[in-house]
């Protein structure tokens, strides 16, 4: 009898599609983030640099670049145009060594998770990933009424099936995670 109830007032959301990664992802610079600058021929201006909270970078004969939103690549390019004013044909490459990501990248998990928080998104990312690193569900939570929130999609929801992806083993249940997504897990009301 009390089987239809939902933690969401009725409302119900349409299943999670399956495969939701793409191939062409490239990783975006973050706040947070630590740069490794390579300078061929150069290493007295090669060095590793956070990437401060206002998404800028400072480094020899580099004053304060925007790296934040931009990729490896990207950024180098930049390092590259404000160094030919000082060495001659410049060759530059980044690699980022810790990652943290925009905001607006982050995976956010909230609610009924053994430890909420949010994660640096992944390549192929999956459902489960996200569960292992957050440590499963609480003993409260209604796993079965958790939905995605997909900020790619212009804030479009999707059901998910936590418990019967932890609980049950289902892996039908897994699905692909998206930049941005936040996954929202209500509490079982009884």
């Amino acid at each position: 009898m009390l089987s239809g109830c939902s933690v969401l007032g009725g409302a119900s959301y349409p299943p999670a599609p399956v495969n939701a990664a793409t191939d062409e992802y490239s990783y975006i610079i973050g706040a947070g983030d630590n740069l490794s600058i390579q300078v061929w021929r150069n290493p007295e201006l090669s060095m590793s640099v956070p990437v401060r909270p206002d998404g800028k970078i400072a480094a020899p004969l580099v004053d304060e670049m925007i790296v934040q939103g931009k990729t490896s690549v990207q950024v180098a390019r930049d390092v590259e145009k404000q160094l030919s004013k000082y060495v001659r044909d410049p060759v530059v490459t980044v690699i980022v060594t810790n990652f943290v990501g925009p905001y607006s990248e982050q995976i956010r998990v909230v609610g009924e998770a053994a430890r909420p928080q949010f994660l640096a998104y992944k390549q192929k990312m999956t459902l489960l990933d996200v569960m292992i690193a957050v440590g499963g569900l609480t003993d409260f939570a209604s796993g079965n009424s958790a939905t995605i929130l997909r900020t790619a999609e212009g804030n479009k929801q999707y059901s998910v099936r936590l418990k019967d992806l932890i609980k049950r083993g289902d892996v039908s249940a897994n699905v692909d995670m998206r930049p941005g997504d936040i996954l929202i897990i209500p509490q079982s009301l009884f």
